[in-house]
């Protein structure tokens, strides 16, 4: 029988990668002076409760997960590039966390959903194609966002350390040596990556927002939040699901939509760049073994 491997993820933070396993994450970022700085710690207590193993409520982690523990990854890693003066922590921190929520609510599920409204009133079309539009328009959203920012010369220097994670990733699944040669042959692409994650949502909320029909104004908008915990985890068990079953052609076909949006964002990484995401994945497995001692 074949051995089962660890399930690894993890993102891209700046000038660095976060890599995260079932007890513990670790951080490796590049200082002003070009020494890889590492940041370990072990995972909340809520990656140990029952919900991680709870079909569908499961998601909800995986969603915590984006928001939470990557935002505070990617605070520690703008913090290592700062001066002692310009540290994001406390008040300001939780500010900037919260504005950010609240534009991505906004930004991907109220205007679209507004937009729709506008589709059924004005044009006289029934609520399916209200719907319709609205998820369309989600989808161009998302897409255009990610296009956008990624022709910043700074996102596009995250978007090569997205690129490092996943390479280091599929090495360590395919079984090779991590050295950065062998890691920069393997494929920027993986079939568990958040923005697989994202696009799904985004598919799924077409077809279960379709099903509500017809909703007055406010209980549209209020629907879109509310139902945000239960797209996050149909999404993430469709994720899971054909993470599990890649040996599968038709999987592999239905999968490829998710995989096309990657090259928007990750970027093919140089060396130095594949070195830090080997040793944030290294850092975090040493982590994981001390744990368990």
């Amino acid at each position: 029988m074949e051995k089962q491997l660890p399930t690894y993820g993890g993102q891209a933070v700046i000038e660095g990668v976060m890599m995260r396993g079932s007890k513990s994450v670790a951080i490796a970022m590049r200082d002003l002076n070009q020494e890889i700085v590492i940041h370990t710690e072990e995972l909340s207590g809520i990656y140990k409760s029952r919900l991680i193993k709870i079909p569908f409520l499961r998601g909800l982690i995986g969603l915590w997960d984006s928001l939470v523990l990557g935002m505070r990854a990617l605070t520690i890693s703008a913090n290592l590039q700062t001066g002692e003066d310009e540290q994001l922590e406390g008040a300001a921190l939780y500010l900037t966390l919260g504005l950010s929520l609240v534009f991505s609510i906004g930004l991907f599920f109220i205007a679209p959903a507004a937009t729709g409204q506008l589709v059924e009133k004005y044009l006289h079309l029934n609520a399916w194609w209200g719907n319709l539009a609205e998820g369309l328009v989600r989808l161009l959203l998302l897409v255009g966002y990610i296009w956008v920012i990624g022709l910043m010369p700074d996102i596009q220097r995250v978007f090569a350390y997205h690129g490092s994670e996943h390479k280091t990733i599929n090495a360590f699944e395919a079984g090779v040596e991590l050295t950065p040669e062998n890691v920069a042959k393997h494929s920027c692409e993986h079939p568990r990556c958040g923005t697989a994650f994202l696009l799904t949502l985004v598919l799924i909320s077409i077809l279960i927002f379709s099903l509500l029909g017809p909703l007055p104004l406010l209980w549209r908008l209020v629907s879109r939040v509310a139902f945000i915990p239960i797209l996050a985890g149909l999404a993430y068990e469709y994720i899971r699901w054909t993470a599990n079953n890649l040996n599968s052609p038709i999987v592999r076909l239905i999968i490829k939509p998710n995989l096309a949006l990657q090259r928007l964002t990750t970027r093919e990484p140089s060396l130095e760049i594949i070195e830090v995401g080997i040793a944030a994945f290294k850092a975090m497995q040493e982590e994981e073994q001390t744990l368990i001692t």
